[in-house]
């Protein structure tokens, strides 16, 4: 779990979102679009979304997140350093279908999501870049840390997954596997897997 550290204009400064910025936006630089429309999950501190949309102009950058102040300090942090391309955030809960956008979307990005959220959020994540990636080709890209049959569980997730599961039983690391299988279900076929720092790793989805 992250620390985090509230400024006075309400902004959340987020030290994890700092660190792996640069290594998720090489891998975002490398697949997504030049151009269209990115739909960002649980956006948190929102400096992944001042970033990212700083990084890739050409993307009409939408971030959102269930927390109002995760959503004030998304604001927070647009308003000081926030390009032209960066929407307004949006009060999304992937468990609700009622607060989803309309569609459609060239891309949907979720970072540090699955494992800090019971599995409704990820069945309700499926079902939604279902609904807003209906083109082949929409991509769904997720980050953070997973469980992988054919790769030890490195010590440090195994101990963060057994403080995740004290803060809620709900919580932990998900079986890989699993979510691949659950993608699949909904039209989304995992097209790249890479390793990332910290143990994590990123996971690349296409629409077929």
């Amino acid at each position: 779990m992250d620390t985090l550290t509230a400024l006075p204009d309400g902004a959340l400064a987020s030290p994890a979102s700092v660190r792996n910025a640069e290594p998720i936006l090489q891998i975002l630089r490398a697949h997504l679009p030049r151009s269209g429309h990115v739909l960002e999950i649980a956006a948190g501190s929102g400096q992944h979304a001042v970033a990212f949309s700083s990084a890739l102009p050409g993307l009409k950058w939408t971030p959102s997140d269930p927390s109002p102040d995760a959503r004030g300090s998304i604001a927070a942090w647009a308003a000081h350093a926030g390009p032209a391309n960066l929407q307004p955030p949006l009060a999304l809960d992937c468990m609700d279908d009622s607060s989803w956008p309309e569609g459609p979307f060239d891309a949907i990005v979720c970072i540090n999501m699955i494992h800090i959220s019971p599995w409704t959020a990820t069945e309700g994540l499926m079902r939604l870049a279902e609904r807003l990636l209906p083109r082949p080709g929409g991509l769904l890209y997720l980050y953070g840390p997973y469980r992988e049959t054919e790769v030890p569980l490195a010590p440090s997730n195994q101990a963060f997954d057994v403080s995740l599961k004290s803060r809620d039983p709900a919580w932990g690391l998900r079986d890989r596997d699993e979510v691949v299988a659950l993608a699949r279900s909904h039209g989304l076929t995992l097209t790249l897997r890479t390793e990332m720092p910290a143990n994590n790793i990123s996971l690349l989805f296409r629409r077929v």
